[in-house]
């Protein structure tokens, strides 16, 4: 079965949401090999795990992000480690880090050297600022990711402090997506020129990149977005409204509009139901929507009054049956997907997203994985292989494709290179 990057090799550095990058150009075909130190890669040690068994080769977090990717283990701080990935370079297309800005130029495997050894060489750099600049040698945690980038300032509720957004390391992963549209235009650029280039990839611009509203307003009004909780600013006013309500089994996105047909269709079929349940009052069912509820004109006295119906409504409702009838009636309401949702939505099933991959080496375990972020018709994208032990492909790599012999390979291990 034929995949779109088949014929291409990379070699994995990086660790964290970093890792996602590979992973990506694992799924579209390329042979991807993880290069790990020693002892493992140490995202190996990122809850959770299989089990709730803390091992090494039971983390699901790094299973999450390196399966389809090859293990070797390489002590890259030694001479004669660094002298192997170099051997490596010369026949890979791309090379993944996510180290701090300046360490590989300290080891003597900069972009600059590595291009020497093969000009088609693409090195993706992922730091949190960049490889240059002022901040180039801060380092980052996911909090202060998300605070250097300005998200973090436009998170939580007004009247609180800014709060993030609980344990995924968000911006890492959005990084390492762009990081990965950036190998590939880099690649685009190699077919016709036969060059490489060093793509340096800023996690605190590429997580600015995603606010995109609040900078160009600013930039073009003035106007300082600043935090609403779960409310919707709307009309210019200050006028904040609900877009999450409880239901009796969880929580529904729904925002109560007026201000003109379409605006009040979705309101006013709520109200309808409602009234079949006897829970409307009568100044609700006589609520003008076009005019009594327009943005230009409500009062937040009037959008509280009325969300409170709306919410007490909605707790004896369940996410499923407020769908269902909203999705009949053209209402704008959607469940709020919990994980155990989404692992049963049955679109994903039907779109055949979930992959089982068996895992011999856990006594057989089958474990279900997110399926490919695209289908392909003609190269079609699947979890082929599950992530590797460490340094599962040693022999492999080191014997069958770099040409060292038995001796070598026991010599290297002895002297703690691989």
């Amino acid at each position: 079965m034929n995949q779109c990057l088949e014929s291409y090799r990379v070699l994995d550095l990086t660790e964290g949401g970093c890792m996602l990058c590979g992973r990506a150009l694992a799924d579209l075909g390329a042979d991807v090999i993880k290069v790990e130190p020693l002892g493992g890669s140490p995202s190996r040690s990122i809850p959770p795990f299989l089990h709730n068994v803390v091992h090494a080769e039971r983390s699901l977090f790094f299973f999450a992000y390196n399966a389809n990717k090859r293990s070797i283990t390489l002590n890259i701080e030694s001479a004669d480690g660094q002298e192997l990935l170099k051997s490596l370079v010369k026949s890979v297309d791309f090379l993944l880090e996510s180290f701090p800005a300046g360490y590989m130029d300290k080891l003597g495997l900069s972009y600059e050297v590595l291009r020497q050894i093969n000009p088609r060489i693409i090195v993706v750099s992922i730091t949190p600022f960049g490889q240059t600049g002022p901040k180039v040698d801060y380092r980052m945690s996911e909090l202060t990711n998300l605070a250097s980038s300005g998200a973090l300032y436009l998170t939580g509720d007004p009247d609180r402090p800014p709060v993030w957004l609980g344990q995924l390391n968000h911006s890492e992963l959005g990084a390492a997506q762009e990081a990965c549209v950036g190998a590939l235009v880099a690649s685009w650029h190699r077919e016709s020129t036969g060059e490489g280039q060093h793509v340096d990839v800023s996690i605190q611009a590429c997580t600015l990149e995603l606010l995109q509203t609040p900078p160009e307003s600013f930039d073009l009004t003035g106007h300082v977005f600043t935090r609403v909780g779960g409310k919707w600013i709307i009309g210019g006013r200050g006028i904040g409204r609900e877009t999450v309500f409880p239901c009796k089994d969880g929580y529904v996105s729904f925002t109560v509009f007026g201000g003109g047909i379409t605006e009040s269709r979705s309101s006013k079929a709520i109200v309808n139901w409602m009234a079949e349940d006897g829970m409307a009052p009568e100044w609700l069912q006589q609520l003008d929507w076009p005019n009594d509820y327009d943005a230009s004109k409500v009062t937040q006295e009037t959008v509280d009054r009325v969300e409170a119906v709306f919410a007490r409504f909605l707790l004896t409702k369940a996410k499923a049956e407020l769908f269902e009838r909203s999705f009949r009636e053209g209402v704008i309401l959607a469940p709020v997907t919990s994980t155990k949702d989404i692992r049963e939505h049955p679109q994903l099933e039907a779109r055949d997203f979930w992959q089982q991959v068996e895992h011999p080496e856990l006594d057989g375990a089958i474990i279900h994985y997110p399926g490919p972020f695209l289908k392909l018709s003609e190269t079609p994208m699947t979890v082929r292989r599950r992530p590797p032990l460490i340094g599962e492909h040693n022999e492999e790599v080191y014997l069958n494709e770099l040409g060292l012999s038995a001796s070598e390979l026991a010599a290297l291990r002895t002297a703690e290179i691989i």
